[in-house]
């Protein structure tokens, strides 16, 4: 996808390889890029570490502690929203589900569930809490076209290796009046700001694409999706924050930590640049 570039920033992978990459500004749709771009089994590799929190049910830490803490009250506002989509049939599916903790709060609310989880070890824990409805990867090519009312990628896109493939393969199996979610980091944060180069969000290599609004706005406009509303994720800046600090100076520093993420959520009120936002997209041609 990179086409007109500049160097933003340069960053290095704190969690699991100590390596350095780019992200590279891409001026037309307002998005950064991770460069060099790990490709295939290589890609994978970057995944193997047992600091990788979406992937296990571990609270071995105060992190894994707040993560743990902030996701319960999260499940509740995220069931909370596709509630909100007063959804016919309730046929909702999770790309990315991790340990499956969303499906199964979904499956509770009487919706009928079907997930993707690339991870071996997450899958297997999430069926554990699904009755078995989740997938690989590859499963999405057996999904039926037009069959779900709702979509949702919670900090899954920025993952995807192919992004103008994966936007057309989301619109294919999405009813013609479904909805699609998608929550994301947003690059233009305070926090992200403040912290620079050490912004745990930026996650090279595992995360390929750093969203902005006009990003998500320019990448489904050509599935004909449109942008229908904007929603903050108000925690990611605490956590993102206390994950910052860590790299920045080798320990999590909670009382700067939440300084910053009540400074960059307290800022987003008139900027709406929240150090995470939920995007929420419907069809333009339904």
């Amino acid at each position: 996808m990179i086409n007109q570039h500049s160097t933003y920033l340069t960053i290095k992978d704190h969690s699991v390889s100590g390596e350095e990459f780019q992200l590279l500004y891409n001026e037309a749709l307002d998005m950064l890029e991770t460069f060099p771009q790990p490709k295939g089994d290589k890609l994978s590799g970057y995944y193997k570490s047992e600091d990788y929190i979406s992937h296990t049910d571990t609270k071995r830490n105060i992190l894994e502690y707040v993560y743990h803490y902030v996701r319960q009250i999260a499940l509740k506002q995220k069931l909370k929203l596709i509630n909100s989509f007063n959804a016919e049939s309730q046929n909702l599916l999770d790309i990315g589900c991790g340990t499956g903790d969303f499906l199964e709060t979904a499956l509770k609310a009487n919706w009928t569930i079907t997930g993707i989880e690339p991870n071996a070890n997450a899958r297997q824990i999430a069926n554990a809490k699904t009755n078995n409805s989740v997938f690989k990867t590859e499963h999405l090519e057996k999904l039926k076209p037009n069959s779900f009312d709702v979509i949702t990628l919670w900090h899954v896109l920025e993952h995807l290796p192919n992004l103008e493939k994966h936007a057309e393969v989301l619109k294919s199996l999405l009813k013609p009046n479904g909805t699609l979610v998608i929550a994301v980091p947003n690059f233009k944060s305070y926090d992200a700001q403040y912290y620079k180069n050490f912004w745990a969000a930026y996650d090279a290599p595992r995360h390929l694409w750093h969203f902005s609004k006009t990003a998500i706005t320019e990448v489904f406009k050509k599935e004909s999706l449109q942008l229908v509303n904007t929603l903050p994720m108000f925690f990611d800046a605490y956590y993102v924050s206390l994950l910052s600090e860590k790299y920045k100076s080798g320990f999590m520093n909670p009382f700067k930590a939440f300084w910053v993420g009540f400074k960059s959520n307290r800022k987003a009120r008139s900027t709406k640049e929240y150090s995470s936002n939920i995007y929420v997209l419907k069809s333009s041609d339904s």
